[in-house]
């Protein structure tokens, strides 16, 4: 995967296929409320899963019943990078099967 920056256009159009997910300056960002804590903590230990098999790490919340993303590429200079799209959307869709809204 690239580690190129996207411009800031680029990704507000790639984000529109991702809702909930937002630009705000360096990073995209995404809070996901849960039924639960324990569904929360769940989805916690789902999104390290897949960070881990990505290589790519965000910064990672848990709340009561939410979960806060922050993610950019550090190798990217802290710039948004396909990496970052990538988690978002695995992230997505796994917070899904979780009930997530």
């Amino acid at each position: 995967m690239s580690a190129e920056p996207l411009s800031p256009s680029e990704t507000d159009r790639r984000l529109e296929s991702l809702p909930g997910w937002a630009r705000e300056g360096d990073r995209i960002t995404r809070t996901f409320r849960l039924p639960s804590h324990f569904a929360a903590a769940a989805l916690t230990v789902h999104i390290a899963g897949i960070q881990d098999e990505l290589n790519h790490h965000s910064d990672l919340t848990l709340g009561y019943n939410t979960v806060a993303l922050s993610v950019h590429t550090h190798d990217a200079g802290g710039a948004i990078t396909e990496k970052d799209l990538t988690l978002a959307t695995r992230v997505a869709a796994a917070a899904s099967a979780h009930g997530a809204e």
